[in-house]
């Protein structure tokens, strides 16, 4: 049998993601990120194995975390943090991303992020020698969706 490989164009290109924010029934689209990695980390324990030097490794959890990059240029999570600061109410949102290449054969994926969380946001920044201003957010988040599923490329089945 002859082998398969993935075609070049079939390498999805990041740059033409979209990526929209629901934040308490308001959808908005976040054109000003930059980068966004989400990731589900899976927690496990150690078992000892009588008649075994060494040890099994059993899941009992997971955790999901994020990063997102972003230039620096809206207000929208500052003004919930500060809403936050003032009142102790704290915001939970969606964070939608599709990637969708129109060169690839594949399709698109989408990916919904529940009930994000931030674990921080840049409040003041400036910077002499930068060209533009970017911002950093780590969050957490409950679960995903995935409504939308890149397809099966030809050879791997």
């Amino acid at each position: 049998m002859a082998e398969k490989f993935m075609n070049g164009r079939d390498a999805i290109t990041g740059s033409l993601a979209t990526c929209w924010v629901t934040i308490e029934g308001r959808r908005i689209l976040l054109m000003q990120g930059k980068k966004l990695n989400a990731k589900m980390e899976k927690q496990k324990k150690e078992i000892p194995i009588l008649g075994k030097v060494s040890k099994a490794n059993r899941s009992n959890g997971m955790k999901y975390t994020g990063s997102m990059t972003m230039y620096y240029n809206t207000s929208i999570f500052r003004e919930l943090v500060k809403r936050y600061q003032d009142t102790g109410e704290d915001f939970y949102f969606d964070i939608q991303v599709t990637n969708e290449d129109p060169t690839s054969s594949l399709g698109r994926q989408t990916v919904i992020l529940k009930d994000c969380n931030l674990d921080g946001v840049t409040i003041a920044a400036f910077d002499v020698d930068a060209e533009t201003l970017e911002e950093d957010m780590d969050f957490t988040f409950e679960s995903f969706e995935l409504p939308e599923k890149f397809t099966v490329m030809d050879g791997m089945e």
